[in-house]
């Protein structure tokens, strides 16, 4: 159970973060940041530092960094000028500082857009919000009331993907492989969609190896490079169930999710013309944000 005293951090965090992520490309002072706090510059940077693991401008500078190897991957813009769009000071400056970040020059990283490991930002409430009872509404308040069914085809493609050992969930996950995935997996240029974390039937999984893992599919005959220590499998063509929910409140997110998945458990695909498949490929499950609700694909055959 979150108190008042770390509730109240939590909330000045939070704020600190969404102030960033609103001003990266421009000048931010730890004056301004502490103004969003309500605390004074050195309380601020310290339980900035205590919840995120980070300085405030650290985080500010992977952010930077992030958003800059992203400009450089998909834009046709010089490495000068996105330097100056993410507020570096020169050209030297920026080619230094992602170099040490990234282990590869921001130029040769144009030119060959290798997977890198992406620094990602997540609102300090999710993971507070997720392992507490904090603003827990009454289940009434917040069952999801309507979602949205499709049947997609999906083609022959590859999937990305790392492993964990008896992971079955996210939170299992990250204990055993860390959070730096999701970020490698944002930086393969070839990707065919968004990462996603996936649940993988006992037919497409290595023995010893989880159950859930976190991947990105990519064409059927991708040609780059597969990062160190992840793997790369073939998945067949196969139909996808897939389920949105109504969008939500991120802080109701826990409950919310956790009400949704259980409708969806119980859904009947026969409504349909089709049964689950499981052994067709694996669900999906794309990172809930909650202006667009939640979203989990499931594999069905017709009836």
């Amino acid at each position: 159970m979150i108190n008042l005293d770390e509730s109240r951090k939590i909330n000045a965090v939070q704020k600190m973060q969404k102030y960033i992520e609103t001003n990266l490309n421009n000048n931010i002072t730890l004056y301004e940041l502490a103004q969003e706090a309500n605390y004074s510059p050195w309380y601020s940077a310290k339980i900035f530092k205590e919840l995120i693991g980070k300085s405030p401008f650290e985080y500010i500078r992977l952010l930077r960094l992030s958003g800059a190897a992203i400009e450089l991957r998909d834009s046709e813009k010089k490495v000068v000028d996105v330097a100056m769009e993410f507020s570096f000071d020169s050209h030297e400056g920026f080619t230094r500082a992602f170099t040490k970040e990234f282990g590869i020059a921001p130029k040769k990283y144009k030119d060959n857009t290798p997977p890198i490991c992406l620094f990602k930002y997540y609102p300090i409430k999710d993971k507070y919000l997720l392992n507490s009872d904090v603003n827990v509404k009454s289940y009434e308040a917040i069952k999801p009331s309507n979602f949205f069914v499709q049947v997609m085809n999906f083609p022959e493609r590859k999937l990305i993907f790392k492993s964990g050992l008896e992971a079955e969930d996210y939170f299992k996950y990250t204990e055993e492989v860390g959070v730096e995935v999701w970020g490698i997996l944002c930086s393969i240029k070839e990707a065919l969609y968004e990462p996603v974390g996936l649940w993988l039937p006992d037919n497409f999984r290595k023995e010893g190896t989880s159950k859930y893992v976190q991947g990105v599919e990519v064409p059927k005959d991708y040609p780059g490079i597969v990062p160190e220590g992840f793997e790369i499998m073939t998945l067949p063509p196969c139909k996808m169930m897939i389920f949105q929910g109504e969008p939500f409140d991120d802080d109701d997110f826990q409950l919310y999710v956790c009400d949704l998945v259980k409708s969806i458990d119980n859904y009947d695909p026969k409504v349909y013309g089709y049964k689950w498949a499981e052994e067709d490929g694996p669900c999906f499950q794309m990172e809930p944000q909650g202006y667009r609700g939640y979203i989990e694909g499931r594999p069905v055959r017709e009836l």
